[in-house]
């Protein structure tokens, strides 16, 4: 009996359970409504600050300081009150809804501690951002948003640079993958694709989030493979192959530095629409900062999650495509469909398997993890059409 991809695909999905593809769709369909509910937030905390007045009083006590020092500090204050008046929903949207859903396991002070420590982190990378955004207003003339794209393009790569030795540990250990059966594939698989042998680890993710996740980050010699410590642990010896295989595609075939483009491009399109609209907004919410003056950030914020939102469709278009073609990278190099269909489907346990095709053109940075197994089983299909082949033709013979 001839292989059937869509047969198979179909077992695949179907062994989580009714129950568990149920809990799976409310819990996806949940966050597509978080992204709506989270800009009405941000536009309700953009009000209070404006109203408040507090940054155009820190603006005009620091006037006499130099700008690169006015704007650090002012927009290093507007993220700490943001997230000083956001914090009951951040609790609720990433803490209390993810344990509800068992999607975490986190004690609600290291909750609260790690993102103390986020906000330290973002407050200084930000600000310094911004320092750089305020500069090109002030000397870059009416073109400074044409320059924002390099100036982007520039902080980012240093963050990628950054960010596995710096950041990253702050928040997790990462630790190499133990001597065994498993890092000797892994060591293996990055010797052959290019990738530091001594840059795939595993670490806590347990400590944050219940999902089954590995991800590959840094650039250059700080690039490294982090695979979480819940698959690392639910995953059998050929998934984690497979995973790992996913992983280093993204290296590999450079998609970091298709992502640093693409947002710098958006970064201009969002600053000259900022260019052109910041009055109107600054109207709606009764500021009267300048767009070159810090104190009006909020409302530069807020304009700028609400063309993020506008623009998600198509950065996820984006995003798929470099997924789709990750795991075509697995599956050509490792060989493992049927491993990485297993792996895959333990993400649909919080990623809603089968969506709508309206659902996944707009929010899915995956591709639907019935398309990705079904992507799979088809792989399988015809490489092993592909090997009975010639043993028809000997027979044949």
């Amino acid at each position: 009996m001839p292989f059937d991809p869509q047969a198979a695909t179909a077992a695949y999905i179907d062994a989580l359970g009714a129950d568990a593809l149920a809990k799976a769709a409310a819990y996806t369909a949940g966050n597509h409504w978080l992204l709506l509910w989270g800009l009405v937030v941000s536009a309700l905390c953009t009000w209070v600050i404006v109203r408040w007045g507090v940054l155009d009083r820190l603006a005009a006590r620091l006037g006499r300081r130099g700008p690169n020092f006015r704007a650090f500090l002012v927009s290093a204050a507007y993220f700490v009150l943001a997230t000083v008046i956001t914090l009951p929903w951040e609790i609720y949207a990433n803490w209390w809804r993810e344990r509800a859903y068992g999607r975490t396991s986190q004690p609600f002070l290291d909750f609260i501690g790690q993102q103390a420590i986020a906000l330290a982190v973002f407050a200084l990378l930000v600000g310094l951002f911004f320092v750089g955004v305020y500069a090109l207003l002030r000397k870059a003339g009416p073109r400074w948003w044409a320059w924002s794209g390099g100036l982007t393009a520039v902080a980012l790569a240093l963050f990628l640079l950054a960010a596995p030795a710096v950041i990253e540990p702050l928040f997790n250990d990462y630790q190499p993958v133990p001597p065994g059966q498993v890092r000797d594939a892994l060591v293996v698989m990055a010797e052959q694709s290019g990738v530091p042998t001594d840059r795939i680890f595993v670490y806590d993710g347990s400590r944050q989030s219940n999902n089954f996740t590995a991800n590959v980050s840094g650039v250059a010699g700080s690039a490294r493979i982090a695979i979480s410590d819940v698959a690392f642990k639910g995953a059998s010896l050929e998934e984690v192959r497979a995973v790992t295989g996913h992983e280093i595609g993204h290296y590999v075939l450079h998609h970091v530095w298709r992502s640093v483009i693409v947002l710098s491009l958006l970064a201009i399109l969002f600053f000259f629409l900022a260019d052109r609209l910041y009055p109107r907004f600054a109207r709606a919410f009764g500021s009267r900062a300048q767009l070159a003056d810090p104190a009006g950030l909020p409302v530069v914020v807020f304009m700028i999650s609400v063309m993020s939102l506008i623009a998600q469709p198509a950065v996820n278009t984006l995003s798929r495509m470099d997924e789709s073609e990750a795991d075509r990278y697995s599956l050509e190099t490792v060989g493992l469909p049927d491993a990485l269909a297993t792996a895959l489907v333990k993400t649909a346990e919080y990623r809603n398997p089968r969506p709508n095709a309206v659902q996944e053109f707009l929010f899915y940075t995956h591709p639907s993890v019935e398309r990705r197994v079904r992507a799979a089983m088809e792989w399988k299909a015809a490489h092993a059409a592909a090997a009975a082949s010639p043993q028809e033709a000997g027979h044949g013979s």
